[in-house]
């Protein structure tokens, strides 16, 4: 294996000290124009492959004032994926579908049993609570004819606080 190798060239060299290419061309993965511009048939040309397309949205399209789910208020419109409604006259509702369980962990008993041979105080870690809770906030909104509705998950016992805040928000511009 100490042999050199019979492939190698003298004219390259692999490293950084190299330039690819040729003097004033892109280096390859850099992006370049065309050398021709490609037409169709009948001889018109087509426009620029990398050019920034505009997209028509609605009117009231700006920056999101609240999000709520996958409802989202921008300006005076309400977005959905069943499409927009109107912001003014829209009523809002949200029903707590959540709950939270408490319920002694498993360290407690764990606890409690190996202290309790030691000493009576074990049987303080049997006070020991651990609450957890589940379900969502279902939001609905109703305008001009349409009406959607949303689930949001209750990460918390104050999930449904943040809702109705967020809730209340929207009733306020909705007026």
């Amino acid at each position: 294996m100490s042999e050199p190798n019979p492939y190698r060239s003298d004219e390259y060299e692999w490293g950084p000290g190299q330039q690819p290419g040729t003097p004033g061309q892109p280096a390859y993965g850099y992006p370049h124009t065309p050398a021709y511009q490609p037409t169709l048939p009948a001889g018109v040309p087509v426009p620029p492959q990398h050019a920034p397309v505009p997209m028509p949205g609605p009117a009231g399209t700006g920056a999101p004032l609240l999000s709520l789910g996958d409802i989202t208020v921008v300006g005076d419109q309400i977005m959905t994926p069943a499409g927009p409604m109107p912001l003014k006259g829209a009523v809002w509702n949200a029903m707590d579908m959540s709950r939270t369980e408490e319920k002694m962990p498993t360290v407690a008993i764990v606890l409690a049993v190996i202290f309790f041979i030691f000493c009576l105080l074990g049987l303080l870690f049997l006070l020991m609570k651990e609450k957890t809770t589940t379900g969502f906030i279902q939001v609905t909104v109703t305008s001009g004819g349409k009406h959607h509705s949303t689930m949001i998950p209750a990460r918390g016992p104050d999930t449904i606080n943040w809702v109705m805040g967020q809730l209340n928000y929207a009733r306020s511009l909705s007026i």
